[in-house]
């Protein structure tokens, strides 16, 4: 696939789609993408899947007397096009009409990425299977205690993006990603732990099997031999993993859809301190490294560093174009859409807390006793609207500022901005995990039921 004759074709196409469609009397925006993906699955040094998949579509919004319709079609003929057309029309004329619904107008540029790596297209696929292969091999060689592999896997994939719009917006974009991971277990005395490894990024050449297999073995086996701790209150150092966790709980709570629904914590708290002063936490969509820019979001405003929290205060929301004419600024560049079956919601790009500038080390040293976690279990039943949280944790425990023995069995809880507060030590190893990322955090002191 030559993305760079589809990205021309592809705009061509939107722009006649958007064009067909204006001239009913609308303003009218084509949404196309095409995209390509490989995943490769090995235990055993056997390939147990290996699949590829591709998927084009065309979503098509339009807004007649503030009434916002929309459609999809998957078949690019003339005949298909005017059906979504008719069909976007017809789901016009039966919405409700909100004076906020609109379009972007042309923005003078876009911020200028490099998202495109020819390697990732070009590796042959033994050579990608290999890789997978070898980090399994590195797993196992780590420890004779790393017995079993769950899962190792290699995956990439490829895309464009093309818009326009009856206000004058035409852009296109093509990028690739890629990354691996593996999940092992280590085994000793009838007791198995697991470990994970993972790498994502932009570049072929960053994924590094021997760094992803040990990192999932070395998870294991530090596990091996985990037992309670008494119930007390002590500091905590979330690893970089579990702090992206959390992060993923405050993210919905930053969109401004959620804060205008009356469904998030940050509601009203604009020019408060909402966090601890170590604390700056970002949205960026035009990171250079980063697995979910891109030079416009899924309404062709250009995508930007947005500094949400600064020094422990909420400077704004993510908005998308629709937010931000009900709020009565401008958008941030956070116009997301998960395909082109769907209209832009406000959603996250790059997200991430801020490095600080000292070592995890040293500031686990400064900890006379406490807990490193490095798992939690049941994110998912936090409340983003409340901000109370329960969760199952793992982790080592710290005792005169050295890690110790592992710990399982423990329960952490509290609100979540009452642990932005309580964070008094952020380190200087950011770490993303997708498009989500965060250093290690200290937490003065929280309650660790055992």
């Amino acid at each position: 696939m030559d993305y760079q004759e589809l990205e021309k074709k592809y705009l061509d196409l939107a722009g006649q789609v958007v064009e067909k469609a204006a001239k009913r009397g609308v303003l009218a925006e084509a949404y196309l993408t095409a995209g390509e993906e490989l995943s490769i699955e090995v235990r055993d040094q056997q390939v147990e899947a290996l699949t590829t998949a591709r998927d084009q579509g065309l979503g098509l919004r339009v807004i007649r007397d503030h009434r916002v319709g929309f459609a999809f079609t998957t078949d690019f003929s003339p005949a298909a096009l005017d059906a979504c057309i008719e069909q976007a029309l017809a789901n016009a004329r039966m919405a409700t009409p909100d004076e906020h619904n609109c379009l972007p107008a042309r923005y003078p540029g876009y911020p200028a990425l490099d998202l495109w790596d020819p390697e990732i297209t070009a590796t042959p696929l033994e050579k990608k299977i290999e890789l997978a292969k070898e980090i399994e091999r590195q797993a196992r060689a780590y420890d004779p205690r790393v017995k079993i592999t769950e899962s190792c896997s290699y995956n990439d994939s490829r895309y464009l993006v093309a818009l326009a719009n009856s206000q004058g917006i035409t852009a296109a974009y093509h990028a690739a990603n890629c990354g691996a991971s593996t999940f092992v277990v280590a085994v000793e005395n009838g007791e198995s732990q697991t470990g994970f490894g993972l790498a994502y990024g932009l570049k072929f050449k960053n994924i590094d099997p021997a760094k992803v297999g040990r990192e999932g073995a070395s998870k294991a086996v530090r596990m091996l031999g985990a037992k309670r701790v008494n119930t007390q209150r002590a500091a905590v150092v979330f690893d970089p993993y579990v702090a992206t966790n959390f992060l993923g709980v405050i993210a919905p709570a930053l969109a401004a859809d959620a804060v205008q629904k009356g469904k998030s914590l940050f509601r009203g708290r604009v020019g408060q301190q909402v966090a601890a002063p170590v604390i700056n936490l970002i949205d960026d969509g035009c990171r250079p490294d980063g697995i979910a820019s891109s030079p416009f979001d899924g309404e062709g405003v250009p995508t930007e560093h947005t500094l949400l929290i600064e020094k422990g205060v909420l400077r704004c929301f993510l908005h998308n174009t629709y937010t931000a004419a009900r709020d009565g600024v401008r958008s941030t560049g956070n116009g997301a859409r998960g395909s082109f079956k769907t209209t832009p919601e406000v959603g996250t790009t790059n997200f991430y807390i801020e490095a600080g500038s000292r070592s995890p080390e040293e500031i686990i040293k400064e900890i006379p006793k406490g807990l490193y976690v490095t798992e939690v279990m049941g994110m998912h039943t936090a409340n983003p609207i409340s901000g109370d949280f329960s969760v199952g944790a793992t982790g080592i425990w710290i005792e005169k500022g050295e890690l110790t023995t592992p710990v399982r069995g423990v329960a952490i809880a509290g609100n979540i901005i009452g642990l932005l507060e309580a964070i008094d030590a952020v380190a200087n190893d950011l770490t993303f995990f997708g498009a989500t990322g965060a250093p290690t955090i200290r937490i003065a002191s929280m309650t660790i039921s055992g």
